[in-house]
């Protein structure tokens, strides 16, 4: 009993194996696109102030290294969906002891990578800016850039997992607070470094790396604090080598599917960055719309992820495949909706960013060129998650190795060299490599499903021996 006067703690964890299917979906995707969309906005922030108040060179720095931040970071992300598909399963199953396991494990692996991400970062910044071939122009600002940013990173792994883990229960309300509290601090920095200070791209990236810390100190604190199944006590901080073997066996491949796609993307950047600065600041432009659009798809896609790994648990494997034709009809009907209002706003959408009348053009173009594909997407992100949910990462892996990787690097060699070295197809290879990734991964679902590989072990129901 609760003493009088006193009220019992929030826990925050949703059960997603009961209950309206397409209810649990939205719930669980709205405060996660709320919070994406935050992300995303003091992003753009970040990007806006930079082409406002210091330089078009220094506009297109902060663009060019957005797919080697992607590279690296992705890599861990990859690792940390790993960790909430075996916490979604093993808590869909009711295996509370194994749910501890699994989340000190989670934050271990996170402190022991998060060192090595930051070393790395720094290490290769200067040899990944060559390979993308960046001007000389662009050069310096994008170096400091990278390196203040990668000496912060550890703060943007420990929210991100924290994040992870407390959505994996069903959970992503708290995330959401805490990133909207590092959004307006994000922003306030920004303001305050770049214009008052005048610190240019240095403190566009201070302002990040101090807004991350501030997002992961929090979650850390309500992981310590909170009174559910994920509560983090720091003298059981411990990997168990069983549970990380599980979140290895799903987020390994995941990892490498994220690192080697982003990986994949320094080369178009460098297709991107032929063309000189006025071209490279457009597409700057035009990715940061981009990820705003991938946003309703990618929430619904990790609400998939999770109500799938739940649901599986229990042996619910119709309503699993329930849950996931009732996220692709979601993210295909937002996603159609928004190309719509991106084709028409595109120039007003650039110039937001950069009003430089070229880079109106050239951003307008990439935008209703590839905006219409979106759709495409909404496959092959909706049916990986559902995969990844049930434990399938390596064939979604493979598939998208394939099709961002091989065949992507394949369209743009034989386009630049015997079609046309100009812009237009060159970015259509984002969309090629969307079709081919979304009909393999179709094909793939309907054949083979989402049964035959759940994580937890019914026998293991009972605690293990410490």
């Amino acid at each position: 009993m609760h003493r009088l006067g006193t009220r019992p703690k929030r826990r925050g964890d949703v059960d997603m194996t009961q209950g309206n299917v397409a209810h649990h979906l939205v719930m669980f995707a709205l405060p996660l696109l709320a919070g994406n969309i935050f992300q995303q906005f003091y992003n753009t922030v970040d990007t806006w102030v930079v082409g406002n108040f210091v330089s078009n060179e220094a506009f297109s720095a902060v663009g060019t290294v957005t797919p080697i931040v992607n590279m690296l970071i992705g890599s861990f992300m990859g690792l940390a969906s790993g960790a909430g598909v075996v916490i979604s399963q093993y808590y869909g199953a009711k295996q509370m002891e194994r749910v501890k396991q699994a989340v000190h494990t989670s934050l271990v692996m996170t402190l022991v990578l998060g060192v090595i991400m930051t070393a790395a970062g720094i290490l290769l910044t200067p040899f990944l800016l060559g390979l993308m071939k960046t001007p000389a122009d662009v050069f310096p600002e994008a170096t400091a850039y990278l390196t203040i940013y990668f000496s912060g990173v550890m703060g943007l792994m420990l929210y991100n997992m924290g994040a992870g883990i407390l959505r994996a229960v069903g959970d992503s309300k708290r995330p959401f607070y805490f990133l909207v509290a590092a959004a307006v601090l994000n922003i306030g920095l920004d303001l305050l470094l770049v214009i008052v200070f005048h610190m240019g791209v240095e403190g566009v990236a201070y302002a990040t790396i101090i807004s991350q810390g501030v997002s992961a100190l929090l979650t850390l604190l309500l992981l310590v604090r909170t009174s559910s199944c994920v509560k983090l006590d720091w003298r059981a901080l411990r990997a168990t080598p069983f549970i990380l073997k599980q979140i290895a066996r799903v987020g390994i491949p995941a990892a490498l599917q994220m690192a080697i796609t982003a990986f994949s993307n320094v080369f178009v950047q460098s297709y991107i960055n032929f063309f000189q600065a006025d071209c490279m600041s457009g597409w700057t432009a035009y990715t940061k719309i981009d990820q705003i659009m991938f946003l309703p798809m990618q929430s619904l896609a990790l609400a998939a992820t999770t109500f799938v790994g739940q649901n599986l648990g229990t042996g619910q494997l119709d309503r699993a495949k329930e849950g996931t034709r009732t996220a692709f009809c979601l993210s295909l009907g937002i996603t159609v909706a928004l190309s719509v209002v991106t084709f028409c706003a595109a120039p007003a959408l650039v110039a937001f960013f950069n009003d430089k009348p070229e880079v109106v053009s050239y951003g307008t173009l990439f935008l209703r060129a590839l905006g219409p594909c979106y759709v495409l997407c909404c496959v092959n992100q909706i049916y990986a998650g559902a995969l990844r949910g049930a434990g399938k990462s390596q064939v979604p892996m493979y598939i998208m190795l394939f099709s961002f990787v091989v065949f992507r690097q394949i369209y743009l060699y034989v386009t630049a060299n015997f079609i046309s070295n100009t812009v237009l197809p060159i970015a259509m290879s984002y969309p090629a490599g969307w079709l081919m990734c979304s009909v393999v991964t179709l094909v793939y679902y309907h054949r083979v499903g989402l049964g035959g590989n759940r994580l937890v072990d019914d026998s293991a129901s009972m605690p293990s021996r410490p």
